[in-house]
């Protein structure tokens, strides 16, 4: 891996350089950003790869339930473009896993869209509805928004700090832009880690007196969810059960369910788009559990021995404060 890296270094050096001239340009104002007259949370992170943005934009709109939210998503993988709000009945091939997975977990609490172009759509939301707070997911580089609020996260087992940028690692620019968040939030940490651990981690980062750190880890529900039923994952103590995943890093998500279950694990890439096969061969296994992203890619496929396992973000310490 160090070999591979040191070949791909020059490359990264010319990333960097392109980076940096785009971000200076932003800076300088010599590339136009917008505001607007409503508060606007950006999340998103330094890295390729899974961070948990989304569970951290659903606890930011449950944080934010008594307020008139939009939430605007690029839609990654979706078969469209331009701007599209999001109705219960969408697809994935329409509007994207993760935004829909939010839209039908929060219905009519949230209006939700997508939109490539972030000052498009947020355009489009401002004409149609009258909004309190627009949270934008997975837009810390799309920097032709300025948002109120900047949230940068970073897993606790990949810190921006010990990454290289792409192609040599997965750093989308370089370190320095973590400078642009007012909260950072170290996400995945386990549930105990220790005060020592966080002032190292702290110490390493070298935030801004301004910047606020908080930490965080991803919460497993008790039950798993199918289309009409519901169950305790005690239930199935002791089965070998089949587990699909197309996420980003399912080692976190497999780790906790071998606590209950002996683990029949299919995995596909992230954002997998299923094909005919591959759903015959899920139909085909007794018992299949889920990711709830995944659910949703699978839902219209009428797969009921298919259940999904929710996450949610929770704090250890302090929340972030915005």
């Amino acid at each position: 891996m160090q070999n591979l890296r040191l070949l791909l270094y020059p490359f990264s050096i010319v990333y960097d350089g392109i980076t940096s001239l785009r971000n200076y340009a932003f800076n300088k104002g010599i590339i136009e950003q917008h505001e607007f007259y409503i508060p606007i949370i950006a999340v998103g992170n330094l890295s390729t790869g899974g961070t948990g943005k989304t569970p951290m934009i659903e606890y930011f709109i449950k944080k934010n339930k008594d307020l008139k939210l939009g939430v605007l998503s690029r839609g990654y993988g979706r078969r469209t473009s331009g701007y599209i709000e999001i109705n219960l009945n969408d697809t994935v091939e329409k509007v994207g896993d993760e935004p829909l997975q939010i839209k039908l977990k929060f219905k009519n609490l949230i209006v939700s869209a997508v939109c490539e172009k972030r000052v498009d759509g947020i355009n489009n939301l401002l004409k149609n509805h009258d909004l309190d707070l627009i949270l934008l997911d997975d837009a810390y580089q799309h920097r032709h928004v300025k948002a109120s609020h900047y949230v940068l996260l970073t897993s606790y087992g990949n810190l921006y700090k010990d990454d290289y940028l792409l192609p040599a690692g997965n750093l989308r620019e370089s370190r320095s832009g973590a400078k642009r968040a007012q909260t950072v939030v170290v996400t995945k940490c386990p549930s105990s880690i220790s005060v020592e651990e966080t002032l190292k981690i702290k110490q390493k980062l070298q935030l801004l007196p301004s910047q606020q750190l908080c930490f965080s880890y991803i919460a497993y529900d008790d039950f798993v969810y199918g289309a009409n039923d519901s169950k305790n994952l005690s239930d199935f103590k002791g089965l070998e059960v089949s587990v699909v995943t197309g996420i980003a890093n399912p080692i976190p998500f497999i780790e906790y369910l071998k606590k209950f279950i002996t683990v029949d694990h299919l995995k596909y890439t992230d954002h997998h788009n299923f094909t005919n096969e591959e759903v015959e061969l899920i139909r085909s296994k007794k018992i299949v559990i889920t990711t709830e992203k995944d659910y949703v890619r699978l839902r219209n496929y009428d797969l009921s021995n298919v259940m999904y396992l929710p996450i949610q973000t929770k704090f250890i310490g302090k929340e972030p404060s915005l």
